[in-house]
């Protein structure tokens, strides 16, 4: 079973053991699409089911089985918030999870030949940028738009490209 991980709790809410989680999915909206979740803290791992989600300043207020005052609230903050594989929805045509990037071959079809592999996707600028590290070690940032990704192909492993100069020589991304 894998685990993915949507959130962090950061603090007790009130006196009933509500807890506010901090959202690192898409939409802080997740938390409401799933009936349990895994809290991680301490190399140990707890399934909750969820009993009521709501929403505050861009945060998920979770109310837990179990976690009935704020003493039981205060016990798992901190603890990192995972779903699992087979709660995550289903997307649209053309997108796909980070999880499925991370490993793909990155192939140029001009310049450069086999790039490297996709070590991460950063999702905090105006478009995901995936970060490839090469087989010299060397990290390089390809933005995810058409000019350069010209195909992602999950089940084969390949994340075409078509590089510009400047990307780096081929010393350096060989």
């Amino acid at each position: 079973m894998e685990k993915i991980l949507i959130g962090k709790i950061v603090a007790a809410s009130g006196l009933k053991g509500e807890v506010k989680a901090y959202n690192y999915a898409q939409s802080v909206e997740r938390f409401g699409k799933v009936s349990q979740v895994i809290l991680s803290k301490g190399g140990s791992d707890t399934v909750y089911d969820i009993e009521k989600v709501r929403y505050q300043n861009g945060m998920a207020v979770l109310k837990l089985k179990g976690v009935n005052d704020r003493d039981q609230a205060e016990a798992i903050r901190e603890s990192m918030v995972y779903i699992t594989e087979e709660d995550l929805e289903e997307l649209p045509e053309g997108m796909y999870y980070v999880k499925d990037m991370i490993g793909l071959k990155v192939v140029d079809t001009g310049l450069y030949g086999e790039v490297g592999t996709v070590k991460d996707v950063l999702q905090n600028t105006s478009q995901d940028v995936y970060v490839v590290k090469t087989p010299s070690g060397r990290e390089i940032m390809i933005p995810a738009v058409k000019e350069f990704i010209k195909d992602i192909d999950i089940k084969g492993g390949v994340l075409t490209v078509a590089l510009i100069p400047g990307f780096g020589t081929d010393e350096e991304l060989r």
